[in-house]
């Protein structure tokens, strides 16, 4: 694999742009292939070491990420991570995030999935691209599933918190006014 050095970037931070993160063998190093939707970069990172960067980025740590995941979904095995989810940005791992083989995929991005084969999955992404990723339909359908979960829980304990600070903030009338302007209303109509 041919790596475009104006493409490697030392310090990549995990965005609401990020669509998908392959691992990318060079040599007897692992790489990162990160795709955005309308650029392509490289990282001397691994996936997961992007992924944990990204939670640090965001303030929080991988672990504490994966331990919240199975508190509010009782997922313990390729738990999806949530990023930042102020900005809907969740990924999901293909295969244990411990092995050097594990794609994340961004939630937010993925348009359509479909049947390939009986070991992988076409997964359409926003900006229309399509990759055959090595895993069965039923186990992406599953991911996407657990990422979702996850999401309107996240997204469920925010709008609360939001409430409950306004309602201490500003009083019962002024909150049921601006019900409807809270962060979780934003992504009601996302399409």
């Amino acid at each position: 694999m041919v790596i475009d050095e104006k493409a490697l970037v030392d310090d990549y931070e995990i965005n609401p742009f990020t669509m998908i993160i392959f691992p990318v063998e060079k040599g007897n190093k692992i790489y990162s292939k990160i795709v955005e939707y309308e650029n392509e970069y490289y990282s001397s990172l691994k996936p997961t070491e992007l992924v944990k960067r990204g939670c640090e980025y965001n303030l929080s740590d991988y672990n504490a990420s994966k331990k919240v995941t199975r508190r509010l979904t009782r997922v313990t095995h390729k738990a999806p991570i949530a990023i930042d989810p102020s900005n809907s940005v969740f990924l999901l791992p293909t295969k244990s995030p411990n092995k050097s083989s594990c794609i994340w995929v961004s939630h937010e991005h993925v348009l359509d999935h479909k049947r390939n084969d009986a070991f992988s999955t076409k997964v359409t992404l926003r900006n229309k691209q399509t990759y055959i990723l090595p895993l069965s339909y039923i186990s992406f359908d599953k991911q996407l599933l657990r990422t979702a979960e996850l999401r309107t829980k996240i997204l469920q304990r925010m709008r609360e918190n939001e409430r409950k600070a306004e309602y201490i903030i500003y009083g019962r009338r002024f909150s049921e006014e601006r019900m409807p302007s809270m962060v979780s209303e934003r992504y009601r109509f996302d399409g």
